[in-house]
């Protein structure tokens, strides 16, 4: 069977788009899919705002999956299994967010050092409400670490209204950053310039290909840049309505598997979109 012969990257990002929101391993047939485009000769992985020590897990630790990802919303770029880029978060404006946010109820942040979340500011119980998994996870740790940060997350337990209001104050108070909404309860924070499609680019000079063969598939606030960066962006069903408008096409829902779905088809050579 040959595989559709204009698509040589595919990317995808997780959480509501591959794997409801609640569960925490990807279906076999995600797994299955992505084997099916690899043997085909079409690169495959997911993007995401997790980091790549939390994307594994969600592939059952099942390395190939991810060998090709964009971490932390592309400012991680892994090709075949090599890190080959990588960016940091400015120390001193990672300390005016936790300023800005300190003591309002129900918000927090986390910073990771290496897999490890680290609580520097909030409670626990409320990260539990966004992302239970960290809320798990997390280590208690006073102030921003002196290493390197490659990801730093805003949360709060008021809802979608409560982030958005944070989104709007963070962007305001410390514009040496850029924030973005992948769900209701938490923030992603990234350089200014730096999205999913930013690593796009990497990964398209690094393969020598061009962004018209290239397959992205998205729901959130954080997909947006990479599903208007591609002719061929995808969005599911659900999609927040900014990334619904932009895709060129769209699919069912993350319940029905509607991206393994997808994924098969164009290693059968078929094109399973539509508008």
């Amino acid at each position: 069977m040959k595989a559709h012969p204009d698509i040589k990257l595919i990317l995808s990002d997780i959480d509501g788009t591959m794997l409801p929101y609640g569960q925490r391993l990807v279906s076999s047939r995600v797994i299955a899919a992505f084997h099916a485009a690899l043997d085909a000769g079409i690169r495959v992985g997911p993007a995401s705002g997790r980091g790549i020590s939390h994307v594994t897990p969600t592939f059952g630790g099942d390395e190939s999956c991810v060998a090709t990802a964009l971490a932390t919303n592309g400012m991680q770029v892994y090709l075949d299994g090599e890190l080959i880029h990588e960016e940091h978060l400015p120390h001193e404006a990672l300390e005016r967010v936790c300023e800005v946010i300190h003591g309002m109820a129900g918000v927090g942040a986390i910073v990771f050092r290496g897999g490890t979340p680290l609580l520097v500011e909030g409670l626990r119980e409320d990260l539990a409400e966004s992302f239970p998994v960290y809320a798990e996870q997390a280590v208690d740790h006073e102030g921003i670490p002196d290493s390197p940060v490659v990801k730093l997350n805003v949360f709060n337990s008021g809802g979608i209204g409560l982030t958005r209001r944070l989104l709007e104050l963070l962007t305001r108070e410390v514009p040496e950053l850029d924030f973005n909404l992948p769900m209701p309860g938490f923030l992603n924070l990234i350089p200014p310039g730096y999205s999913k499609a930013s690593g796009i680019d990497i990964l398209c000079e690094a393969l020598g290909i061009g962004l018209d063969q290239v397959v992205t598939f998205g729901d959130g606030g954080n997909d947006l840049e990479m599903i208007a960066h591609v002719p061929n962006g995808v969005a599911v069903e659900g999609a927040v309505p900014e990334v619904a408008e932009a895709a060129r096409w769209h699919v069912g829902r993350c319940e029905d598997e509607a991206v393994p779905a997808a994924i098969e088809a164009l290693v059968a050579g078929e094109w399973p979109f539509v508008r």
